[in-house]
């Protein structure tokens, strides 16, 4: 198995023309309810009805959300996760990250923490343990977790849905020739932010989701993947490519030549420097 790789201080994976992650916060669709002028003189807002978990949310996010909608003191649903009895896969060990499904969640007057967290662990569960995804995970020697950890890693790293498919070639492609991920998204996972930039110094850290200096998958998936994401993790798109980058937005060039990519990143980095210029310049 070929071995071989450039320098993992100049090898620049990603794409690292998008932000991964949306900011942290709750994105719910609430209810308000006026109140007679004649009963109180005021208007009141009832508690939201609906909790919207959006694709490639990771689990803080959603704890995040969950307090908020549920007016309780922050951290209280991660405090939950100790009753919470998650129908988790062994591999996941009681972390359900990965298994946060994103999707609409009702909020009734009897929802609870560690209900709602049960509820999209089970979600989850329904759509990734049935055909096509566990099927498609057995036909590409992997288990069901596994393919969760890639989708993760194509739901933070794919500029657009259809580059998904590519960008689970790349880390198939990778793996294969025994080549460090080197994704930028499991640093920022491994630093809790979402940025841009991947310095040196970052990918000399310490963690288990450092993929410059740990081979293979991280130890666990770094967000809760959606459909889409899921489906390009069991059935990558056909081909050879092992390097990516988003150049400008809609322009994210795939290649299995090394010299080619480091051709397309110093055009990225020409443009996000003129983008920068005329940012500076305004």
């Amino acid at each position: 198995m070929q071995k071989n790789t450039p320098p993992r201080s100049t090898i620049r994976l990603t794409r690292r023309g998008r932000i991964a992650l949306v900011a942290t916060g709750a994105v719910v669709v609430g209810t308000a309810v006026a109140v007679p002028l004649l009963t109180l003189g005021t208007e009141e807002e009832s508690r939201p009805t609906t909790l919207a978990v959006p694709e490639g949310w990771r689990a803080s996010q959603v704890y995040a959300a969950v307090d908020k909608a549920l007016a309780l003191p922050a951290g209280s649903t991660k405090k939950s996760l100790d009753k919470a009895a998650l129908k988790l896969p062994n591999d996941a060990e009681g972390n359900p990250e990965g298994y946060l499904f994103p999707a609409t969640y009702p909020l009734q007057e009897e929802t609870t923490p560690d209900k709602l967290l049960a509820l999209m662990v089970d979600t989850a569960n329904d759509r990734f343990n049935g055909a096509p995804i566990a099927a498609g995970a057995q036909r590409n020697a992997m288990n069901v977790y596994q393919a969760v950890t890639i989708a993760s890693i194509v739901q933070a790293e794919a500029a657009t849905k259809a580059d998904m498919g590519k960008v689970a070639r790349v880390i198939f492609n990778r793996l294969e020739r025994g080549m460090p991920l080197q994704m930028d998204s499991t640093i920022n996972y491994a630093l809790g932010r979402s940025t841009l930039r991947t310095t040196e110094s970052d990918t000399r850290i310490d963690s288990p989701y450092n993929s410059y200096q740990r081979m293979g998958l991280p130890p666990t998936p770094i967000d809760n993947p959606g459909e889409e994401a899921m489906r390009a993790a069991v059935n990558p798109t056909p081909g050879d490519w092992l390097y990516f980058v988003t150049v400008r937005p809609g322009d994210t060039r795939f290649t299995a030549d090394y010299q080619q990519h480091q051709r397309n990143v110093a055009e990225f980095n020409a443009q996000r420097k003129k983008s920068s210029g005329a940012q500076a310049a305004g």
